[in-house]
């Protein structure tokens, strides 16, 4: 699941617990958008701390420079 899938269940789960007043009986919508919220905010703390690591930065490796006009000795 990406970024904007987690971006999803949060948005999701914030409609469902705070802009609806829906009654079902054998659920309760307020308990459901908070589980949905907190997955999404575990799945994008998970995402950005994976893409942290993906992108550290390695030091280039200096190329060695050789002098053609050095005598070369074995």
């Amino acid at each position: 699941m990406g970024l904007g899938g987690c971006i999803i269940l949060i948005a999701v789960g914030a409609i469902l617990t705070f802009a609806t007043d829906w009654k079902i009986d054998s659920v309760n919508l307020d308990l459901v958008g908070l589980i949905l919220m907190a997955v999404g905010l575990i799945g994008v703390a998970t995402f950005t701390s994976i893409a942290r690591r993906r992108r550290a930065v390695v030091p280039p490796v200096a190329p060695t420079v050789v002098d053609p006009h050095e005598e070369r000795r074995y």
